[in-house]
């Protein structure tokens, strides 16, 4: 009895030291984006660049998330999850670094690009880590804990832009100086990381995409109104009256939304039967915020507050879809899903940069907004469509 208990807390111990670790590399996700997509999109505006090229080039973005989704789990089959995980993070802070050292436009889209191949490894290695660390019946509130730091990398990133701003090599630097920190627990922990082990099967994970689709449409809006809404709403921001710095500060509310809620939206999910639900309150939320915010606009401290719950309830479509797919799914299921999950989430940061930008060359200021709301939309059709559908599956056999 003894030896058992003492195993048990062996366990405990393992897994609780493993999630640090993976939490510790998600948050070079929430710094990098956090301070890195607004301060880039700045730059180019102050470089006479239309909100369409600035959307193009965050565009790319997604481009590379989308060819890293499939490569993740092979390249860490092959050198192991933590070393894959530490050659990512390097090889992310460098090319956050080159962007100051590149004096030409067309050299910011390759490097865009190795920003975020890193970026999105690193997220489907950090979920799979958690996902093989986190018992079932407290997935909810362990991805909650997973997103809340993430978003704490959010309301840092554009805190840290608005007080040193976007000019010389500071903000770069730094960037690259707190993405190497957080690499340490990682590799602390190397000899407790998870093993990716091949089992054979066919087809691709491109096809757990329709099978849990509220989901992965869920982590599509998101990373579409998260990555477009990011890079776009300092310039929207500016261009509605308000300086650099606020805008900046409206930014670090959204993300302080992000803190607040996850942890509390990831305990209610655990005890939802169907989290559909939940996903469609919070694109509801999303959309009644994102048309209240052109008439709220005139007052900075209203804005910010409207702006701190409507970003806590769109990321919750993050945490809670992450949520949904883990209890439809387990194992090697779960692992491919999360890479199709990923995968959305890319598609997300192609459509996104680019149907705000567009929107607002033809619409002005308030583009931005109908943009946003045009997702949200969207999606609750599709959610309000499966839900409909699976109804009446059930009274047909019944």
């Amino acid at each position: 009895m003894h030896e058992t208990i003492q195993e048990a807390e062996t366990v405990e111990r393992v897994h609780w030291r493993s999630i640090s670790a993976a939490i510790a590399s998600i948050s070079v996700v929430g710094i990098a984006i956090g301070l890195g997509i607004p301060l880039l999109s700045v730059i180019l505006e102050s470089r006479g660049y239309s909100p369409s090229m600035i959307g193009l080039n965050t565009a790319v973005a997604g481009i590379a998330s989308i060819c890293a989704a499939p490569l993740a789990t092979p390249i860490a089959m092959r050198f192991g999850v933590v070393w894959t995980m530490f050659a990512m993070i390097i090889a992310g802070a460098v090319a956050f670094v080159g962007f100051y050292f590149a004096p030409s436009f067309w050299m910011w889209f390759p490097l865009r690009a190795v920003l975020h191949f890193a970026l999105t490894v690193l997220f489907i290695l950090s979920e799979f880590w958690i996902s093989t660390c986190a018992p079932p019946h407290r997935r909810g509130l362990v991805l909650g804990i997973y997103a809340t730091v993430l978003s704490l990398g959010f309301a840092a990133g554009p805190w840290l832009f608005s007080q040193i701003g976007s000019t010389g090599l500071l903000p770069f630097g730094l960037t690259f100086c707190l993405v190497m920190i957080a690499a340490i627990p990682v590799v602390l922990a190397r000899s407790e990381s998870p093993k990716i082990v091949s089992e054979g099967g066919k087809g691709g994970f491109f096809r757990y995409i329709w099978m849990v689709p509220t989901a992965t449409a869920a982590v599509l809006v998101f990373g579409a109104v998260e990555t477009g809404g990011f890079a776009l709403f300092p310039i929207y921001g500016q261009r509605i009256g308000y300086s650099e710095a606020d805008a900046a500060l409206l930014l670090t509310m959204i993300g302080l939304g992000n803190v607040m809620l996850q942890i509390p939206f990831g305990m209610i999910s655990d005890r939802i039967a169907d989290r559909r639900w939940l996903l469609l309150i919070c694109a509801a939320t999303g959309l009644i915020g994102t048309l209240a915010m052109p008439v709220l606009a005139g007052n900075w401290h209203v804005m910010a507050g409207l702006l701190f719950v409507w970003g806590g309830v769109v990321a919750a479509l993050y945490t809670i879809g992450l949520a949904h797919l883990g209890a439809q799914l387990s194992g090697r299921d779960l692992a491919s899903a999360n890479a199709a999950f990923i995968f959305c989430y890319g598609i997300g940061m192609i459509l996104g940069p680019q149907v705000i930008g567009i929107f607002m060359d033809i619409f002005g200021p308030n583009g931005f907004g109908w943009a946003l709301a045009l997702f949200f939309g969207g999606y609750m059709a599709i959610g309000l469509g499966r839900i409909a559908a699976k109804s009446g599956l059930s009274r047909s056999e019944a």
